[in-house]
């Protein structure tokens, strides 16, 4: 590797993405807008997502990410399937490509999946010459820059590399925001030249308080703890709920007397059915497979009760539907609202909807799906994946379970129609305007709502005939 000493870092003027996700895409959309003397490419080699990023219908639903997008494509922002010509080319490489937990081997179902980013280290030395900034902004385990590091100091062509961490702290559905307005952009690294050379494209917009910079190990270990600190607080709150509902007293407002607290704060104590989203759980597991792996293992019983709560909540939903509906609800049609993790994305990775449907129809229930921007072919695929058996095949029985129990359409009152209940799973704005007197009028007698977002709250329901159940209190 490199140091100041060796190499005269010039300022950047080309940058290429590896990845178009979640990630990827924004952020860089986001740089070429801010930046428009740098030229950015993203690149992927899934060019039916490349093609999307060049439409008018984007691969993913973020609020105003179109109008970010379409103001820099084709001027300094480019999406392409030529991922060599763009690594050859640029002076820094974000890698952001996808770090799911394992599903197989030592550490499955806790440990990152480093298979992409290995493969994209081996990517970026194989075609690359002279000098080029590596910049981690995929979530990583703490030391992964090493084996970054590590491949690239072998590149046959005898280029030279500097890593960085410059980990992503989005949150999907307020991303455009978060990007134009962050709360900090954290940049970790060993050479003060690249980490200047990064700090000065942010620059462009970001004031400099809130450009931090820290060692290599604390940028890649700060991700991963913010993330745990997050969902700490809504496995919190929700397990506040629980007894909120045992004794009577009110979850909302039991957030709202600790939220005033200024050592608290309110932020994520909403609580709900549980949280899901590409971060959360997957952070959290590769925190504890982390503190196994280093010999604490105190501190990986600590983090996985935040997820074993989190699985709690969702079972508890689950229970509270069946046990209301009279014990049973096999062959009954409850109206699923929402499918994605969150209301303004269509994003449903680890979404609670997916594990409640699971348990509805292991109960033999038949459900009639509407989410706003989730299609259905990935609702499909979802309720597949998870249904599968220990040997990841979906059987025949559950094959047709998934035929003969699962309808998806395109509204609200659709869904609703002929209904024994309404299970509530994303706050999507829409759903506190719905028709409820009309959607009450087509439903089975007694009708239920049951809202595990509590986004129906405050309404009068139970003055058009509902059996209202909310999360974290009693009525």
């Amino acid at each position: 590797m490199t140091t100041d000493s060796q190499i005269t870092i010039a300022p950047v003027r080309k940058i290429c993405c590896i990845g178009a996700g979640y990630v990827g895409g924004p952020t860089m959309a986001m740089i070429a807008k801010q930046c428009p003397d740098i030229q950015v490419k993203v690149v992927d080699i899934n060019e039916a997502r490349i093609a999307q990023w060049n439409s008018d219908t984007l691969p993913i639903y973020e609020p105003g990410l179109h109008d970010v997008v379409v103001e820099s494509r084709g001027r300094n922002l480019h999406f392409t399937a030529e991922v060599d010509e763009a690594i050859a080319e640029a002076d820094m490489i974000f890698i952001s490509v996808n770090t799911p937990t394992k599903d197989f081997g030592v550490g499955a179902g806790r440990a990152a999946n480093l298979e992409f980013i290995e493969k994209c280290a081996r990517k970026i030395a194989e075609v690359s010459s002279g000098h080029k900034i590596v910049v981690e902004k995929s979530t990583l385990p703490v030391r992964t820059a090493e084996a970054v590091k590590a491949i690239l100091s072998r590149a046959s062509s005898g280029a030279t590399f500097d890593v960085l961490s410059n980990p992503e702290f989005l949150a999907e559905g307020t991303a455009v925001e978060d990007l134009l307005a962050p709360d900090r952009v954290l940049i970790g690294g060993e050479s003060e030249q690249a980490i200047q050379a990064l700090v000065e494209i942010y620059a462009n917009w970001v004031p400099r308080e809130r450009l931090l910079t820290t060692n290599l190990w604390s940028s890649e270990l700060s991700k991963l703890t913010a993330n745990a600190f997050l969902a700490q607080r809504v496995s919190s709150i929700n397990s506040i709920s629980a007894l909120c509902e045992a004794t009577e007293a009110d979850v909302d407002e039991v957030a709202m007397a600790i939220g005033t607290d200024s050592r608290i704060g309110p932020k994520f104590l909403k609580s709900s059915v549980g949280f899901g989203g590409s971060c959360f759980q997957k952070d959290i597991l590769n925190l504890v497979y982390l503190c196994e792996f280093f010999g604490l293992p105190e501190v990986a019983e600590y983090w996985e009760q935040v997820v074993k709560m989190n699985d709690y909540q969702k079972q508890r939903f689950v229970h509270r539907i069946v046990r209301t509906l009279f014990n049973t609800v096999s062959d009954k049609k409850i109206a699923i609202w929402g499918f994605a993790f969150k209301k303004d994305t269509n994003d449903t990775r680890e979404s609670a909807a997916i594990y409640i449907c699971r348990d509805l129809l292991r109960e033999k229930a038949k459900l009639c799906i509407y989410d706003p921007q989730v299609n259905p072919e990935q609702i499909r695929k979802d309720l597949a994946a998870v249904l599968k058996n220990g040997d990841s095949e979906l059987s025949q029985a559950s094959a047709q379970l998934l035929a003969d129990n699962v309808e998806i359409v395109s509204d609200l009152k659709t869904a609703s129609k002929d209904a024994h209940a309404i299970a509530v799973l994303t706050e999507w704005d829409e759903f506190a305007t719905a028709d409820f007197a009309s959607i009450h009028d087509s439903m089975k007698k007694p009708a239920f709502i049951f809202d595990g977002r509590n986004v129906l709250k405050e309404l009068p329901l139970a003055e058009l005939g509902f059996e209202y159940h909310g999360i974290g209190f009693r009525r």
